[in-house]
């Protein structure tokens, strides 16, 4: 909470009004909002496992989210997909029509998804991935893994576009307040230390060969609210570093929606835009595994997730101060590499042909879907032997937004916040791509392990990715300066304590 309370006010402000006789000379800083639906369809591909799952039922919407901030120099976007992912084909794609269309710079627009796994069909191979597999490995893509809908994804690039234009054309002079919530009670690190010296990934309630968690989360709620010059509140933009995978059943935004729809409550607003930017939560998930009671049932998880997120987001947004015109400059720093792919032995991808051509009840689910990956991977390096990567740096005022294109560990966002020069520094994982988990070099350890260190298609950098985005995420942030921090003004000069209050104690 110590973030908040350098901004906070003596008493609390009211959320929707404030002295317009403050502004002494007419604003620059403009904002501006935009959603657009990307809700799949019944009977779609369920997007978040490495087979085939269907959506059967529907629950909440899913959604494009955008914010538009322009200082009177340039103008930055951010983005939110309501999705398990976006490919670094789609990113481009759209990036070149936003700057066509509303002139925005490639650079300056952040896309991040929120991981959602009730989402709409989405793939990890891209345009010419795998032209020249084998007629087996090609049959393991389309038949055997999630694949994308072409005209799912063609309505995806319209609707991420669409929701940037409009999001650039409503823009208008704005108020905006950045602050930091805390929520520490819905979110756990899925890693756990073993009796036998390695870690696991989800071990199990009650195992009792557990000896504690394997790493931290991040409580941070990132909030930033923006209001026009009446007061009324335009947006609320959330970072939170959490597992989008409550699954209430069927197709849903997943708890982010459950977070708009506290926030919409709060305000009163029923239409309050609610972008969200997924934290690194690459090992952060709602499920406890030393947990002491049982977990709620899944509608409840929705509820609970999404609403204590949403809570902490509104409580910030009474606790800060607001600023407006010079105060609020923008910036952005981008660099693009290729990182290298880890490769699996011969003996591997030998043994993996031998065992996919078995029957996957026969040769054991678990183990017949990781020698399809081992396949699909060794395809995949003929054509890809690098990943291209994006780390992205986008300041608003005093806050920074530092992206990666992985599921990140928090371990290595955590770094990144303690050693950028801004006094609000909020990560952004699966941003501008997707190239699967990206553990810290101790998982790859003797005493590391679990899921995420499977070498897969989808999972498959060099050991050191993690922290060559760390490191390149904090360089381009503490290039740029920071904006100030609102804060009240001081109190005035101590004359004498209240009149009643200055007494000694009465006793009859």
């Amino acid at each position: 909470m110590k973030y908040i309370l350098t901004v906070a006010v003596g008493c609390l402000l009211s959320l929707f009004t404030f002295s317009a006789g403050s502004q002494d000379q007419e604003p620059v800083f403009k904002a501006g909002f935009s959603e657009q639906d990307i809700t799949p369809d019944i009977g779609m591909e369920q997007p978040g496992n490495y087979g085939k799952s269907y959506h059967r039922s529907f629950h909440d919407r899913c959604k494009v989210r955008a914010v538009v901030f322009d200082d009177g120099k340039r103008k930055v976007a951010l983005v939110g997909l309501d999705l398990l992912f976006v490919t670094r084909y789609i990113v481009q794609d759209v990036r070149a029509e936003i700057q066509k269309r509303c002139g925005i710079q490639p650079d300056a627009v952040m896309i991040g998804a929120s991981h959602n796994h009730s989402a709409g069909p989405i793939g990890m191979s891209e345009p010419g991935d795998f032209d020249k597999a084998s007629p087996l490995v090609k049959d393991l893509l389309i038949n055997q893994s999630i694949v994308s809908d072409s005209g799912f994804i063609q309505h995806l690039r319209a609707q991420i576009v669409k929701a940037v234009v409009q999001a650039d054309a409503v823009r208008a002079d704005a108020k905006m307040a950045v602050g930091v919530g805390y929520e520490d009670k819905v979110s756990f690190n899925r890693r756990q230390r073993m009796k036998n010296g390695l870690t696991y990934s989800h071990a199990g309630v009650g195992n009792p060969d557990i000896i504690e968690y394997a790493g931290p989360i991040d409580p941070q709620v990132g909030t930033i609210g923006v209001w026009d010059l009446k007061g009324n509140l335009m947006g609320v933009v959330v970072n939170f570093a959490n597992h989008n995978t409550t699954n209430p059943g069927g197709i849903s935004a997943n708890w982010v929606g459950s977070m708009e729809r506290t926030l919409r409550g709060a305000t009163g607003n029923a239409a309050l835009p609610v972008v969200f930017m997924q934290g690194a939560c690459g090992d952060i998930t709602q499920v406890d595994n030393l947990a002491i009671y049982t977990n709620p049932a899944a509608e409840e998880w929705w509820d609970i997730v999404g609403s204590r997120v949403g809570a902490e987001a509104f409580k910030t947004l009474l606790l800060i101060r607001r600023g407006a015109g010079s105060d609020i400059p923008l910036d952005v720093r981008s660099r693009v590499w290729k990182i290298k792919r880890r490769v699996p032995a011969p003996a591997k991808v030998k043994q993996a042909l031998e065992l996919v051509k078995q029957d996957p009840e026969k040769a054991g689910s678990v183990e017949w879907t990781f020698a399809k990956e081992t396949l699909l991977l060794d395809a995949l390096l003929k054509t890809k032997p690098e990943a291209e990567v994006e780390v992205q740096a986008i300041q608003v005022g005093p806050a920074v937004f530092v992206s990666n294109p992985s599921e990140y560990f928090v371990e290595y966002a955590l770094d990144i916040k303690k050693a950028s020069k801004f006094p609000f520094t909020f990560v952004v994982e699966l941003a501008n791509g997707c190239v699967g988990y990206v553990p810290t070099e101790e998982a790859f350890g003797p005493h590391g392990g679990g899921y995420e260190t499977r070498l897969t298609s989808y999972s498959n950098l060099e050991i050191t990715a993690g922290r060559q985005f760390a490191n390149t995420g904090i360089a381009l942030a503490n290039e740029m300066k920071p904006g100030v921090v609102p804060s009240p003004p001081p109190p005035p000069p101590f004359r004498s304590p209240w009149t009643y209050g200055n007494v000694p104690p009465e006793l009859n």
